[in-house]
């Protein structure tokens, strides 16, 4: 297992904004291998002592949210601790732990709200964008404004049916025909220049 410093230190400043949103086989399969047992360790129940203070409530949720979609991307397991993940960034959220974290990095308290597939969960990650986040996170803002227009459309997501097992409905094929989660971040971006 790791400790909570290193998940930080690997993801906030080797991998960096460049490529938190990046999908670079080389970087999933080093966190596989770096911090696949620390993950299995949270799988289990275990790091409590992490979610006892703000920057290891923050490595967490990175290992949680984040690592998890590296490590499996395409399966199933990449959303398996999404529940856990959400009930910290609330809980840290609650407490003001996302405050006491740099601008950056505080974006990580509140991407667990943007992959529930609960629209109030969205609207909620919205409001913390736009009230706790500065104005230079415009495209996270666009991000999650996205996120929140598929869940008010379909009440999910329909880009994971295939990793959930999910058989899709007629209007989710239609949208992936028209370019899904692309088409809806385009026509926001439209709104915003027109």
């Amino acid at each position: 297992m790791v400790a909570p410093e290193q998940v930080l230190e690997f993801w906030l400043d080797k991998v960096g904004p460049k490529g938190w949103y990046a999908v670079d086989e080389a970087v999933d399969a080093e966190i596989r291998e770096r911090f696949m047992t620390t993950w299995e360790a949270a799988r289990a129940g275990g790091l409590s002592l992490w979610l006892t203070y703000p920057s290891g409530a923050l490595a967490y949720l990175i290992l949680t949210d984040q690592f998890s979609r590296n490590m499996f991307r395409d399966n199933g397991t990449a959303f398996a601790l999404d529940t856990a993940a959400l009930g910290v960034a609330k809980l840290s959220i609650c407490k003001g732990w996302d405050l006491k974290i740099d601008a950056a990095a505080r974006q990580f308290f509140y991407l667990p709200l943007m992959h529930s597939e609960n629209l109030c969960d969205q609207d909620r990650c919205i409001r913390l964008m736009v009230e706790r986040m500065p104005p230079s996170a415009a495209n996270n803002l666009l991000q999650t404004q996205a996120h929140r227009e598929v869940i008010r459309q379909f009440g999910r997501f329909p880009y994971r049916n295939d990793a959930l097992s999910r058989q899709p409905t007629r209007g989710e094929q239609d949208y992936a025909a028209k370019g899904g989660y692309g088409h809806t971040l385009r026509q926001l971006q439209a709104d915003v220049a027109a």
